[in-house]
């Protein structure tokens, strides 16, 4: 890393990979970080920008805020259980955190639909859809790029939403397009361009990825999303039992 390119980016990339260092477990609970000083020679920057990194893992409540020691990474929060309106509105699944929602629309394009998605949306094989892409944050932060796909019908409201808009889901309701029901599917991926880009991580590096198929009360389809996060910004939880199963999505602390 080069200390004197875009110093006010740069604590956040060092911040970004320590977090997945620790998520990965390569630190452990109640293990000590590297000193300040070794961390500054390992990244190629100065102590400064290094503070600034330990300060985000500190407020993400990662490691210890003991300042003049070498900080202590601590043990993950308990889950916060969310509703599943909370899990299909990022927005609302924020705020119920007392966290402030952000988001930014990086681009919306008009396309014929790639196979999958024109099976996921069930449409007929070349149909035209909207992709849109956005970077979703937590209090300024940023957690998560979202890549969502729509329907021409749907994708005409979407576009015309305000850039900054915190919340898609929420204006699409006002419009009568409702989120009932969705399928999940959670993995890992490896950051593209973009989401290096947006998330200031490295390409290549494991993001957190969660795949969605909603569909509306009648049961049909209206959006296909491909959303993937930072590692150690949020975390799923799925709860069973005999009458039935919850998938929730929690801080990752």
């Amino acid at each position: 890393m080069d200390d004197t390119e875009r110093p006010q980016t740069l604590y956040r990339r060092v911040a970004a990979d320590l977090r997945e260092a620790i998520t990965a477990g390569a630190y452990g609970s109640g293990a000590r970080l590297p000193a300040e000083g070794a961390l500054a020679e390992q990244y190629g920057v100065s102590r400064g920008t290094i503070r600034q990194a330990l300060a985000v893992l500190r407020a993400d409540g990662l490691v210890t805020s003991r300042r003049g020691t070498r900080r202590v990474v601590l043990d993950s929060a308990p889950a916060r259980v969310q509703s599943f309106a909370e899990l299909t509105s990022f927005a609302r699944w924020a705020r119920s955190i007392g966290e402030r929602p952000g988001g930014r629309t990086v681009s919306v394009l008009r396309t014929p639909g790639e196979p999958v998605e024109c099976e996921q949306l069930r449409l007929d094989h070349g149909s035209y859809v909207y992709r849109v892409l956005r970077l979703r944050t937590l209090s300024g932060r940023p957690v998560m790029v979202e890549r969502s796909v729509y329907p021409e019908w749907i994708g005409e409201l979407v576009e015309r939403f305000p850039t900054e808009a915190d919340s898609h889901s929420g204006l699409l309701e006002e419009h009568g397009v409702l989120f009932t029901d969705a399928d999940h599917t959670i993995d890992v991926a490896p950051a593209d361009a973009d989401d290096a880009r947006l998330l200031e991580c490295r390409v290549g590096g494991a993001l957190l990825r969660e795949r969605r198929r909603s569909t509306d009360p009648t049961g049909t389809p209206v959006e296909w999303s491909d959303d993937r996060y930072l590692p150690g910004t949020v975390a799923f939880t799925v709860h069973n039992s005999t009458a039935s199963t919850a998938l929730s999505r929690r801080t990752s602390q």
